[in-house]
């Protein structure tokens, strides 16, 4: 009973501390290009290379370094994981109210990107706490605070650096992160819910947990296709405020650009928990498939969208589909890898998420610079259903592999 309480008390605390996190990591985007502006006399090209350089090689570093975060959790506890980066990510953008030169401001961007594991660290600390028939659940409710954050993260930036400017703007979203791992330090109990038929594992090598994923079809598919889904995803982000310029004309066009970015956030919002639920009762693989599946029939047309509040209702309903892609990735992975190693899993799982960050405007911008921005959303809608076969292809594999085991038995019996 009373780990039942103290897994409930965690979720609380660990949703609150998302949001803050989340929140205070999407402060900074809606003005970076304009503080990168407002160093020097810069043409307007190399304003956007800088900016888009700046806040892609973020997920470069987090490319290499989530596997790394993984693995520390899974044998030293993810409660310290979480309090370092939290400090860390403090100390990064805290360092970011004194660069005086775009170098300096990427060099910290660079150097953040080590500590952007708190997110799939809270996701491993929860899963791990959280009995496997409604850990798809308790991981959807824990993501609305993700979901959360980030929706009103770049709501609040804006507010801030208009009020106060940009400097103060990183030194508040500074404090706001350190006092995050102050609420995780005094708040979160960590503690692991074994099954009893699980036994005691021991903890494997990084060479054995590959061999682990890679001797599992669903997951290692799972780990490919979270590449392709982010990178989709991320194709589009940089080029829809000149969508929205498109199709509304350059009026209020700010405005109108943070509803359209704000409006997959809330279908996210809106539908994550629910999504992790019917998880739990038919499986997370097959609710990965329909989530695919849905992403694909509504980000196609967005390509069509004549007026912005068009745009702003696919958006919206591309949202709820595609939100329940992270709570039934996480609770797959608690469910079919050993405790002793599930941050590592994830943290695999993560640096592909953080490569597709990175590929995906790399060639949504190539796309459109060629062919126009609609072609970005025919040809990435493609690429969720491509996802979607691919998935539903090693799940039919998996199912062959464990059923001709079981043939052969019953013939020699």
């Amino acid at each position: 009973m009373q780990k039942i309480e103290a897994q409930k008390r965690n979720v609380v605390i660990m949703w609150a501390a998302n949001f803050l996190i989340a929140s205070s990591m999407t402060m900074v985007l809606p003005f970076l290009s304009l503080f990168i502006d407002s160093m020097g006399s810069y043409s307007t090209d190399y304003v956007q290379k800088w900016a888009g350089l700046s806040f892609g090689v973020t997920f470069v570093t987090a490319f290499l370094f989530s596997p790394l975060w993984g693995r520390f959790g899974d044998k030293f506890g993810r409660k310290k994981i979480l309090i370092i980066s939290a400090i860390g990510l403090g100390c990064s953008v805290l360092l970011m109210t004194w660069v005086d030169n775009v170098y300096q401001l990427f060099t910290l961007r660079l150097f953040m990107g080590v500590f952007t594991g708190f997110i799939s660290t809270s996701q491993a600390l929860i899963a791990a706490q959280t009995p496997k028939k409604i850990s798809g659940k308790v991981l959807g409710t824990l993501q609305t605070g993700n979901v959360s954050g980030a929706l009103f993260g770049p709501l609040f930036g804006g507010i801030l650096a208009d009020l106060t400017g940009f400097r103060y703007t990183f030194f508040i979203t500074a404090i706001v992160m350190v006092l995050t791992a102050m609420v995780v330090f005094f708040g979160v109990r960590e503690f692991i819910l074994q099954d009893k038929k699980e036994g005691k594992q021991n903890s494997l090598s990084s060479k054995e947990v590959i061999k682990h994923v890679v001797s599992h079809p669903v997951l290692l598919m799972i780990m490919f296709v979270s590449l392709l889904i982010q990178a989709a995803n991320f194709s589009i982000q940089p080029l829809l405020a000149l969508f929205v310029t498109e199709l509304h004309g350059p009026e209020s066009n700010a405005f109108f650009a943070g509803l359209v970015f704000s409006a997959t956030g809330l279908g996210n919002l809106l539908f994550t928990r629910q999504w992790g639920k019917i998880g739990d009762r038919i499986g997370y693989d097959k609710v990965m498939v329909a989530v695919m599946l849905l992403g694909a029939l509504f980000f196609f047309p967005q390509g069509m969208a004549t007026s912005i509040w068009q745009l702003i209702v696919l958006r919206i309903l591309f949202g709820v589909a595609i939100g329940g892609f992270i709570p039934s990735r996480v609770a797959f992975i608690r469910q079919v890898s050993p405790f002793s190693v599930q941050g590592e899993v994830l943290g695999y799982n993560n640096s592909f998420r953080f490569l597709g960050n990175v590929i995906g405007p790399m060639m949504g911008g190539l796309m459109a610079g060629v062919y126009g921005i609609s072609f970005v959303f025919y040809s990435m809608s493609g690429l969720f259903l491509v996802s979607a076969v691919l998935l539903l292809l090693s799940m039919a594999k998996q199912r062959r592999a464990h059923h001709q085991p079981a043939t052969a038995q019953s013939r020699n019996v």
